[in-house]
């Protein structure tokens, strides 16, 4: 697996339940949750804009 430059949320603190993010070359979004981090998900920057657009309307209510 390719190296990546992983970016984490400033409201994550410690533990094991934060979503980090990283950039790759092929112009690709990588997402992973820090307690599963060999299981990474693969989007377009489009995608990845749809979803943080939902997030900050609320289409995602909180468990």
């Amino acid at each position: 697996m390719s190296t990546y430059d992983w970016q984490k949320s400033s409201y994550c603190g410690e533990g094991n339940s934060c979503v980090n993010v990283a950039a790759a070359p092929d112009g690709t979004v990588r997402l992973r949750e820090s307690a599963q981090p060999d299981a990474v998900l693969a989007v377009s920057r489009d995608q990845f804009r749809a979803l943080i657009r939902g997030i900050k309307a609320g289409e995602f209510p909180a468990r």
